[in-house]
């Protein structure tokens, strides 16, 4: 791991207050005087679980940071451009971080990635000293331009809110059908995941694979977590079906 990181649990107040304590008032391992430089958090885990952030916890962090001296970054990659119902992510949860990043729905599949900075962060990440390999390309560029105007000028965002509200209610239906092996489902907008029980019988990923058996592409997120991340674009038809093909799979599991 990149040196100088330290982690704290998800959505804990009271752990991110004490390591922000523990890093401002104690010194490293050589007995040098550190202090906090940031701090950087997904607005929904994506990798870790489909975890949405809570609003008081990011409060907190901002708070904290401010207090501090320090940055507060978002990773945007995953949830940003849409995917949440909301542009990105963060608005979600009432903060303004100093600094958020964005990248593969940026180009609508042609490799991006950006770094948006304000106030004193952008007096320090000037264009260059922070850099993306495909990041400032012509083709990423005008892919990128390409789809904020498609997203402008088509009102993506009220069909990721219909279409994910429909998609979780569908999710909770078969998830009370099958509560042998479903439990929680969670997430935002059109990045929604369904919790598979420690005694289902199965993983998250051989789940998944009972599912692509039936035609559909999903993905797991962690051991316990089966993931849905349809494009914005996904219409009405097309949810109701994907839902018909994951309980599809689940049945034949709770039959096995």
């Amino acid at each position: 791991m990149v040196p100088g990181f330290e982690y704290v649990p998800y959505n804990d107040i009271e752990a991110l207050k004490a390591k922000v304590d523990e890093i401002n008032n104690t010194p490293d391992a050589q007995g040098r005087k550190r202090g906090l430089a940031a701090i950087m958090m997904e607005p929904l885990q994506g990798e870790g679980g489909i975890i949405p952030g809570n609003p008081e916890f990011f409060k907190a962090a901002r708070e904290l940071a401010d207090e501090s001296g320090a940055l507060l970054m978002c990773d945007e990659v995953q949830i940003g451009m849409g995917r949440s119902g909301h542009l990105w992510g963060h608005q979600k949860l009432g903060i303004e971080p100093d600094v958020f990043t964005s990248a593969k729905a940026l180009g609508g599949g042609v490799p991006i990635g950006a770094m948006m900075a304000k106030g004193a962060a952008a007096d320090v990440l000037t264009p260059g000293t922070h850099a993306s390999t495909y990041g400032g390309n012509p083709l990423a560029c005008s892919a990128g331009v390409a789809v904020a105007k498609y997203m402008a000028e088509n009102d993506l965002l009220a069909n990721v809110e219909a279409r994910g509200e429909q998609l979780a209610a569908g999710l909770e239906k078969i998830a009370e059908k099958y509560p042998g092996i479903l439990g929680e489902v969670r997430g935002w907008g059109l990045l929604r995941g369904v919790v598979v029980n420690d005694d289902a019988g199965c993983t998250a990923g051989e789940l998944v694979g009972d599912v692509m058996e039936e035609g559909l592409l999903l993905v797991p997120a962690g051991p316990s977590v089966v993931r849905f991340v349809p494009p914005l674009i996904v219409n009405e038809a097309q949810v109701a079906k994907a839902l018909e093909m994951f309980e599809e799979a689940v049945a034949k599991r709770a039959a096995a």
